[in-house]
């Protein structure tokens, strides 16, 4: 394990060891010929692209997954030169010809997209990867089924003119994350005529996917020939309703540590932070903690946020500011025991020291744990663990 020394202010403990762990027991509930997407894209839901990235591989991932082409681009200038890497949230404009470069495979959903990769194609000389997405229900990106005949038919033109290869045909679920939901057999209702049409057609696809975290932990007919675990990854349920981490045999990745930067005590009747929308009952002891919204702490939390600090766990009193919030640490009384300045508050974790978890704060800011996780901003260095294999 790498030894980082730990800033003072605040953290974010990345394990990386957990991740690995992550991978395998997601590996593990896929049919051998099924292979792994690890989705690393919003900087691997906030834990550092690159080093996430490197050990999903190491683990087992054979893909990962971006959302725009610069998080692609990205990781193939730190050196990701072999793995397959796809990239799906194109807009007019972008850097066709760089992801063609650099061996990306790229998601068309439209014309606009087909006409834009083929004339980068010409360009550059040499065929461009492309993914045709289907928009099965989820009504985001994705081309529609009725648009589907002429997408594949431009594809195939272009295939047979050198200038591209349809490596992949995929779409996304919309309801995955909600056992019994009646969208979910609907989708791949959709998804299996729109396969049979493009497979007759002539697409002679390296890949079938559309089962993201929820779809890989539950749905084993959607697995096709690829799964794409995000969230899963970092060891966070996709929802409640599946389980808890444990439950699912993952272990969260990341755990949000600051030092308390003041202790102090305050009459009762004290208004504390902005709109003093929490007031002392009794005299008590105050202490700060040294995140804010600028960290990503959400302010939708405040009264609510749960910090474990000492051994007990305490909540947000009144509203998170920029850059600091308050707990109220509780009568402890002149030469108490009321936590020193320094001492650890750990915001989330896996929970193994009844420490808050991320579906904790998720609870509390009326949100989910994905964005719980994502938002922690780059304010807040990122501490590895567990560099090497276990």
């Amino acid at each position: 394990m790498t030894q980082t020394p730990h800033p003072r202010r605040a953290r974010a403990e990345i394990d990386l060891g957990a991740l690995r762990a992550n991978v395998r027991a997601l590996r593990a509930r896929v049919a051998p010929h099924v292979q792994v997407m690890g989705v690393v894209k919003a900087d691997a839901y906030g834990h550092g692209a690159v080093r996430c990235a490197r050990a999903a591989l190491e683990a087992g991932a054979t893909w990962l997954g971006t959302a725009t082409p610069q998080e692609a681009l990205a990781l193939r200038a730190a050196g990701l030169t072999e793995a397959r890497i796809m990239c799906w949230l194109w807009t007019p404009g972008d850097p066709w010809a760089d992801g063609i470069r650099a061996g990306l495979d790229m998601s068309v959903s439209g014309l606009w997209a087909l006409r834009e990769v083929t004339e980068a194609a010409q360009a550059v000389g040499r065929p461009a990867r492309i993914q045709l997405k289907a928009d099965t229900g989820l009504g985001r990106n994705g081309c529609q089924p009725a648009d589907w005949p002429e997408l594949v038919g431009e594809a195939l033109k272009a295939e047979a003119q050198g200038l591209v290869k349809v490596t992949g045909l995929w779409s996304h679920f919309a309801c995955a994350d909600e056992p019994g939901h009646p969208s979910i057999p609907a989708q791949l209702d959709v998804f299996r005529s729109m396969l049979g049409f493009a497979e007759k057609a002539g697409v002679e696809p390296e890949v079938r996917h559309i089962a993201n975290s929820p779809a890989t932990l539950t749905l084993p007919e959607a697995h096709f020939d690829l799964v794409r675990p995000g969230i899963a990854m970092y060891g966070v349920s996709p929802d409640p309703a599946l389980g808890t981490s444990a439950d699912l045999g993952l272990r969260p990745v990341m755990s949000l540590k600051a030092s308390v930067a003041l202790v102090k005590r305050v009459p009762g009747g004290h208004g504390v932070s902005y709109g003093h929308h929490y007031v002392t009952p009794d005299e008590t002891t105050l202490g700060l903690i040294p995140l804010g919204y600028a960290d990503g702490i959400p302010r939708h939390a405040s009264g609510r946020g749960p910090v474990l600090v000492g051994d007990r766990v305490r909540t947000v009193a009144g509203r998170v500011a920029m850059d600091q919030f308050v707990v109220d640490l509780g009568d402890t009384g002149p030469g108490g025991d009321a936590p020193e300045p320094g001492t650890e508050a750990v915001l989330f974790g896996p929970g193994d020291r009844g420490e808050p978890t991320a579906q904790d704060w998720a609870e509390a800011a009326d949100t989910i744990a994905y964005e719980i996780i994502t938002r922690i901003g780059a304010r807040v260095p990122r501490v590895y663990l567990g560099d090497r294999e276990d």
